[in-house]
């Protein structure tokens, strides 16, 4: 069954974190996999793999819709990051820039800061 963006998922998880206020692995993984659904749904391709472990994996195409299809095995252009930062940057809270710099973003590939322009949602 598809995931889809539950913004209400999404406004509690990032209010929580705004407050300073641990929010529950449940809520986390609702919020993690809604965003990641979005992201695949906006973006579709198979260029980059956003991981957000141990909730969501998706693959998503480039902004300009080129780049290679990725398939089996390590795919070169990946994401990664915590649920919390997904959040944050989907609800523009955090600066793309700002994570990467904080090492809450690894990401690798020619393609794979092309997640940058994808959020906020």
């Amino acid at each position: 069954m598809p995931r889809h963006l539950d913004p209400a998922a999404i406004d509690r998880v990032a209010g929580q974190l705004r407050a300073g206020i641990g929010a529950g692995r449940s809520d986390l993984a609702e919020a993690a996999r809604g965003v990641t659904a979005a992201l695949a749904a906006r973006h579709p391709g198979h260029t980059i793999e956003v991981r957000v472990p141990p909730f969501a994996a998706v693959q998503v195409g480039t902004i300009a819709g080129d780049g290679p299809a990725h398939h089996r095995g390590t795919p070169p252009n990946v994401v990664e990051m915590s649920a919390e930062t997904l959040v944050r940057l989907a609800a523009g809270d955090m600066a793309w820039a700002d994570a990467v710099a904080a090492g809450l973003v690894r990401h690798s590939g020619a393609h794979a800061a092309d997640v940058a322009t994808m959020l906020p949602l």
